[in-house]
């Protein structure tokens, strides 16, 4: 069978760069839906432009609660898979391939396109930060995964309608792959090119106060899935 794959792409104050981001993904697959969080420059704008469909907050909710309304938007409309990517270039729309090879030959619910092969290149204070926040959640997934923060994935339909994606910033990308990987989900890597290594200058993460938001999340998606095997 084959699959109905969309891509979204959450986007905050993104209008130098979502469009080619929109352009290059939509080579790919069918449809790109972009998310504004919020933005007060010409993100929206850029992206429709581009050939994007485009979802508009009107203030800023976070990168979870993005992602949350693009599964609910595109699984609704029948899609069985969806691809997430930054709207910064850092991920690279014509490594899309790689994933979806993974999710088809490794039969994966969610594949992470992962960048542990770059961490080199990062800032040393970044590269540290990947891999010890990838030690942490990998201890609380009960599988390793060398680099959970990448935001360049595949998503099932099946994954997200059973496990959810209720956190509303960071941590909700964190958090799911615990639920997954707890739940019996097939969890996969694959390695991937990046447009640039160190995504400081774009990213809008928040150290102190995101990885605080990250501890919390993966902690109590450990608890709720302690509870669930329980009562299963």
């Amino acid at each position: 069978m084959t699959l109905r794959i969309a891509a979204t792409i959450p986007a905050y104050q993104a209008a130098p760069s979502v469009g080619e981001v929109v352009r290059g993904t939509l080579r790919f697959v069918p449809e790109v839906l972009v998310v504004d969080d919020g933005s007060t420059d010409a993100t929206a704008e850029e992206a429709g432009r581009a050939g994007a469909r485009v979802i508009s907050f009107p203030r800023n909710r976070g990168k979870g609660a993005a992602l949350s309304a693009a599964f609910a938007d595109l699984f609704g409309r029948g899609y069985d898979a969806v691809i997430t990517l930054d709207a910064d270039g850092q991920h690279l729309p014509e490594e899309i391939p790689k994933l979806l090879q993974a999710a088809e030959e490794q039969e994966g619910d969610l594949v992470l396109g992962i960048r542990d092969h770059l961490f080199g290149k990062m800032s040393g204070v970044r590269r540290a930060s990947n891999r010890l926040s990838s030690k942490a959640i990998s201890f609380a997934a009960g599988q390793h995964l060398s680099d959970i923060q990448t935001g360049f994935r595949f998503y099932s339909r099946r994954l997200v309608e059973t496990v959810g994606f209720p956190e509303a910033r960071f941590e909700a990308e964190s958090a799911v792959v615990v639920r997954a990987a707890r739940r019996g989900f097939k969890v996969v890597t694959v390695p991937v090119r990046l447009g640039f290594a160190d995504g400081r200058t774009t990213s809008h993460y928040r150290p102190l106060l995101d990885s605080l938001r990250i501890a919390g999340a993966v902690t109590r998606a450990r608890l709720e899935m302690l509870g669930w095997a329980r009562s299963s």
